[in-house]
């Protein structure tokens, strides 16, 4: 089993960065796949970025990529999202997730294990 822990969202004008962090715990092999998601208040939950955790590759979602930055730190144990530009519709609470299996995709259902998830809250 792993368990995941997100911290670092909070409250930001826009045009600010915050970087979200995921500490990883448990049993977790290189192919394992993770991943941030998003949902905002009456939508979907939606994929931003995936890495596995060998760090060998990332995949981002096309309307994102460029001013979000997924990352693995080894030292800590703990998948990062740097967030940039930020703008009022990025409101949502942001989610670590990891998929059992090399090259999952996009969809939550293909994510065996979630945190609880931080808030990210910009302002206009």
């Amino acid at each position: 089993q792993v368990q995941l822990a997100e911290s670092g969202g909070g409250l930001v004008q826009a045009g600010g960065s915050l970087r979200l962090s995921c500490a990883v715990s448990g049993r977790v092999f290189d192919w394992y796949f993770m991943a941030w998601f998003r949902q905002a208040p009456g939508k979907e939950r939606e994929f931003i970025a995936a890495i596995p955790w060998s760090g060998a590759r990332t995949d981002y979602a096309d309307s994102l990529k460029g001013r979000f930055t997924i990352s693995r730190d080894n030292a800590k144990n703990t998948v990062d999202l740097q967030l940039n530009s930020l703008n009022p519709e990025d409101t949502a609470v942001y989610y670590c997730a990891v998929a059992l299996a090399y090259n999952p995709g996009f969809q939550p259902s293909e994510y065996a294990y979630w945190g609880q998830g931080t808030q990210v809250t910009v302002s206009s």
